[in-house]
């Protein structure tokens, strides 16, 4: 596993993270990727611990807390080895929200009792509105109180798109953005964010590497999703769009090169993202060691070339990936 660095407040990142959000599970209605077994789960945390993974991503929306629990359970003995990092925000999966201080410093705490631990490293706004969130005098005072009393190390924003992470760049300073990147949704980089964010001292926190599954080959246009799976509502012709997907930009590299021969599609997109220095860490959602494994490997792959890159960002720049409701 190799390393880098998230801001500029001395935190040093696997460059594969552990997305917590699929092993929550979809318990009282939660927002999910279907049902889980726990333990599968746990095997899956403690693998990603031993192959160098540090950087465990969760919110207490997944699962109301169940994902939380988990990584709390299994990662209790090595939690001073490891890079905790929470969210907070959301009242339920229908979208309400509540960044008042009040429900942030009582959401921590619940938080820090189902992780185990008495501090989280990151602490991370889930997807506020921006404009409520500069609005809100109250809510970064919070958040530098909570600093103070050593209950979070620092502080991070899960923006809902790449344009709302400009406006946070230009307006605050937090440790850490999180954004969605991957090959069907490249507007981090086309907006320019990915650069503001280094030239910052930002650190960049890739969400949907793997486009929700999508590009790891492993679905088609007939793929169905269970009720308890937030993918089972999505348009059949954007499913088809994203299953497409990972032969398309495949096409368009020479995979009988060494460096590409054998590596399986999540490892391509992987890869890709990995290839733009200003990103820190990817975390992909991972629900069986088999995943993680496969997942590790791409941290030693290599980037791709300038030139591969162009062509990946040509395929993206020509082709359109949002295709909108049936």
């Amino acid at each position: 596993m190799k390393y880098r660095k998230l801001g500029n407040d001395g935190f040093k990142v696997s460059e594969i993270g552990f997305g917590g959000w699929g092993i929550g599970g979809p318990a009282d209605g939660a927002p999910a990727y279907g049902e889980t077994d726990d333990r599968e789960s746990k095997y899956a945390l403690r693998r990603a611990y031993d192959l160098g993974i540090n950087f465990f991503d969760t919110s207490d929306l997944y699962g109301y807390g169940h994902s939380e629990t988990l990584i709390g359970e299994e990662l209790k003995d090595v939690r001073d080895e490891v890079l905790l990092t929470t969210k907070v925000g959301f009242l339920d999966g229908s979208g309400t929200q509540d960044f008042s201080s009040e429900h942030v410093n009582r959401s921590l705490e619940g938080s820090l009792k189902r992780l185990r631990t008495d501090y989280v490293d990151l602490y991370q706004l889930h997807s506020p509105s921006v404009d409520d969130l500069l609005r809100d005098d109250g809510l970064m005072p919070t958040l530098e109180g909570l600093i103070k009393e050593g209950k979070i190390r620092a502080y991070g924003i899960s923006v809902r798109s790449p344009e709302d992470g400009l406006e946070v760049v230009k307006n605050l300073q937090p440790t850490s953005i999180q954004v969605n990147f991957n090959l069907v949704d490249q507007r981090a980089l086309t907006n320019g964010l990915f650069d503001k964010c280094e030239q910052n001292g930002i650190g960049v926190i890739v969400r949907t590497p793997l486009c929700f599954g999508f590009l790891t080959g492993a679905f088609s246009e007939d793929s169905k999703f269970d009720s308890t799976d937030h993918r089972s509502g999505w348009a059949s012709s954007q499913i088809k769009r994203w299953a497409d997907s990972p032969a398309l930009f495949a096409s368009a590299i020479s995979m009988n090169e060494p460096s590409h021969a054998n590596q399986t599609p999540a490892q391509f997109a992987l890869r890709f993202c990995l290839s733009y220095n200003s990103i820190s860490t990817v975390i992909p959602g991972m629900l069986v060691k088999k995943e993680v494994e496969e997942n590790v490997q791409s941290s030693n792959l290599g980037s791709f070339s300038v030139d591969e890159l162009i062509k990946l960002e040509r395929i993206y720049n020509e082709t359109t990936f949002f295709v909108g409701k049936d």
